[in-house]
């Protein structure tokens, strides 16, 4: 089993890379923005990887982080989610923002990814509300807290203010469902703890 790829970049497909590794190509399927991430790269990358093992194929998935691979994991065990919906899931918004957005409920953000329609999303919330993990909702690499945007910024405050990580991404995940885009952090946070004191 494939766990971790390091190597140097050969080719990048609409859905996949190609990884040299010591003149072994592995084709590894990946969510756009890890593919963006892997274009840009000189020398080394390093990759974690899902491996998929069936009697017809072997497909590997990879991640820069940890944290992507395990919401990818924890996504497809929702009836109907396979490799490619979790990888368009996760193409379209971070891991903590997608573990944001399905711990609140937010299956419009949810909807918006290739090949999820309205119900699937409802059902990816119904049923993964209250299983992801509080760390992937503010974790980057390395399972380090890191400000990569504004809705990270406000779980990872309310955290900060004694709120449970689980609770802050809902009120966060609610406050955004009724916020213009481009809202600051501020409001976010505003917003938010009305939404836990009411």
């Amino acid at each position: 089993m494939i766990g971790r790829l390091k190597g140097t970049v050969e080719a990048v497909a609409s859905d996949h890379a190609v990884i040299d590794v010591n003149g072994v190509g592995y084709v590894v399927h990946c969510s756009a923005s890890t593919l963006d991430a892997l274009s840009a790269e000189q020398g080394a990358v390093a990759l974690w990887i899902d491996t998929v093992v069936r009697e017809d194929m072997i497909r590997l998935n990879g991640f820069r982080e940890v944290t992507e691979r395990d919401l990818f994991r924890i996504l497809q065990t929702v009836q109907g989610v396979g490799a490619k919906v979790a990888l368009g899931i996760l193409s379209i918004m971070s891991p903590a923002e997608a573990a944001i957005a399905i711990t609140g409920g937010n299956d419009k953000a949810i909807s918006k990814a290739n090949g999820v329609g309205p119900k699937l999303a409802q059902r990816i919330c119904a049923e993964l509300k209250g299983k992801i993990p509080s760390d992937l909702m503010v974790a980057g690499e390395g399972g380090a807290a890191v400000v990569t945007s504004e809705t990270q910024e406000a779980v990872e405050a309310l955290a900060n203010l004694g709120y449970p990580a689980q609770k802050a991404a809902e009120a966060v995940s609610k406050a955004l469902q009724e916020s213009p885009d481009g809202v600051s952090t501020q409001i976010l946070i505003k917003l938010a703890l009305k939404k836990l004191a009411s």
